[in-house]
């Protein structure tokens, strides 16, 4: 026999107070507020197929493919429909107004930014032996051994030994600043003399340098990432008052 509970709308704003979330929803709060008001100064108007889209697209990334999924989803987080309308409202709002605020803006941030949007794809060993990882960076230079061979020997980590140390795509500030300086100065095809960190002696492969392109999915990016920071401004010029009964 299951027990039923009930609860209150007090008892959520309790609990979010007891879980230190109300600077979060606070910040959120505030948000919508700048962009409903900068949106109103700037005249924008969402169209009803431009509604339809972000819609779609929020169905898509909640994965409901059903009427059915789509109540449930809104039952779970206790909305109505009109709530549901308003959350795709304030979305496409704030793309849109991204967009009337930095589209022209993308590209000379791109120029004047452009290293920090290339990738390196590389393989790495990190060991703790020094004089260890400078004889196996000289058997490699010599290739009396593979960069497989040693990731097999050396790495712990099983997913990572059996990508044979392959770390995939990484952008400068994904790696530290001593890394990234060697990497993104190689050739492709350069193994690095080991580098020495705070995590231990890095062996690398530079497999392929990217430079970026200035495509839709980057010029999304850099949009969001200025909105983001425009977003971050406001806030701070924003004196806030919060109400909650007690």
């Amino acid at each position: 026999m299951s027990n039923m509970l009930t609860i209150s709308r007090e008892d959520i704003i309790q609990q979010v107070k007891i879980s230190c979330q109300i600077p979060s929803i606070v910040e959120g709060i505030v948000t919508r507020k700048i962009i409903t008001q900068a949106a109103q100064e700037r005249k924008i108007q969402i169209e009803t197929e431009e509604l339809q889209v972000v819609a779609d697209n929020l169905r898509l990334v909640s994965n409901l493919r059903s009427a059915d999924a789509t109540w449930s989803w809104l039952q779970k987080h206790c909305l109505s429909l009109d709530d549901f309308e308003e959350l795709v409202y304030v979305s496409a709002l704030s793309s849109k107004l991204a967009q009337n605020l930095f589209a022209d803006k993308v590209e000379p941030f791109f120029v004047e930014h452009q290293l920090d949007y290339a990738h390196a794809a590389i393989c790495e060993v990190v060991l703790d032996d020094e004089d260890l990882a400078m004889e196996l960076f000289y058997s490699l230079k010599e290739g009396e051994i593979s960069f497989p061979e040693v990731a097999r020997q050396y790495i712990q980590d099983t997913e990572l030994r059996r990508a044979a140390g392959y770390r995939g795509k990484v952008r400068r500030q994904d790696l530290k600043p001593e890394i990234s300086a060697a990497v993104f100065a190689a050739t492709p095809g350069q193994i690095l003399k080991p580098i020495v960190t705070s995590k231990g002696i890095h062996l690398i492969l530079v497999e392929e340098l990217i430079q970026p392109q200035l495509d839709n999915v980057l010029r999304l990016k850099i949009t969001s990432d200025l909105f983001s920071a425009w977003i971050k401004e406001q806030i701070e010029q924003v004196e806030i008052l919060t109400q909650l009964d007690s």
